[in-house]
């Protein structure tokens, strides 16, 4: 999990670190990447998401919606991601 660093744009290795932490076949929603008190920063929220969305162009991991894969271009309201 990432530090208190407000001037963090990348959270991709955040990402995948927890994914593998959690194991194969689990997720891990968006939110998991920041600390508590960061959480609700709506900026540092959707750079967590822009870095879903490089891991899944990528092909590293996948978003998903109800269990469902998603088009990582297409999607609103919540998600989770999973490790590919």
């Amino acid at each position: 999990m990432m530090t208190s660093d407000k001037k963090k744009t990348d959270f991709r290795d955040d990402i995948l670190a927890l994914l593998v932490e959690r194991g194969p076949l689990k997720t891990i929603c968006p939110s998991e990447v920041l600390p508590i008190e960061l959480k609700k920063d709506q900026k540092l929220m959707e750079l967590v998401r822009k870095s879903a969305i490089r891991l899944a162009d990528e092909n590293i991991i996948e978003i998903t919606q109800a269990g469902k894969a998603v088009d990582p271009h297409c999607f609103k309201g919540p998600i989770r991601l999973k490790i590919k």
